[in-house]
């Protein structure tokens, strides 16, 4: 059997710890962080304290400052990995103030090139990154029920269920969904 999803503060609190370990990796302060970034210090500051969840646009800015995709990201303050990974093992997570959830379904691994995310966005929700974690990854995005307009590179796509975007990022890109319809889609990174 899977072990259960951590709870909301408890993921939190393990992203905060993480996120903290990463700059002090890199010898940063939180200014030289906040410059990266482009997140305020105060932001990071009560991030790094789990005193606020992180905002997928906030993590977003994050990972590319630290070149990592989100996923990775995720994984560090995930379970191990292991060949079977059940349903209810799929770590979840949510930025409710955009309506936004990814399960991991096949988490990133050392020695796997590839990873697989379930993710919803809601009816009128979009999403912004800047830019991306790490130049040229490969996404394979399949769009499972609602519509989803992407952008990348300038082009704008409207996927209807069934349709598969395949593109490598190494700009900004954009989830956003129509009014009326919300997305869940399945997201292969490489």
């Amino acid at each position: 059997m899977g072990s259960p999803k951590p709870a909301a503060d408890d993921l939190d609190g393990q992203i905060a710890q993480r996120l903290r370990a990463l700059r002090a990796e890199r010898r940063w302060s939180l200014d030289e962080l906040a410059r990266r970034s482009q997140v305020s210090r105060a932001t990071l500051s009560r991030l790094e304290n789990a005193e606020v969840s992180a905002t997928a646009m906030v993590l977003g800015k994050l990972c590319a400052a630290y070149g990592l995709p989100l996923s990775r990201l995720m994984h560090m303050v995930e379970a191990d990995f292991v060949p079977l990974v059940r349903r209810e093992a799929q770590p979840v997570w949510t930025d409710a103030s955009v309506g936004f959830q990814r399960r991991s379904v096949s988490p990133p691994a050392q020695t796997l090139a590839g990873e697989a995310l379930v993710c919803e966005l809601a009816p009128g929700a979009s999403i912004t990154y800047d830019e991306p974690p790490r130049r040229g990854l490969e996404h394979h995005l399949l769009l499972l029920e609602g519509q989803l307009d992407i952008t990348v590179e300038g082009q704008t796509h409207t996927l209807q269920p069934g349709d598969c975007l395949r593109y490598q990022l190494f700009g900004p890109s954009a989830f956003a969904t129509p009014r009326h319809s919300a997305a869940r889609y399945v997201l292969f990174l490489v």
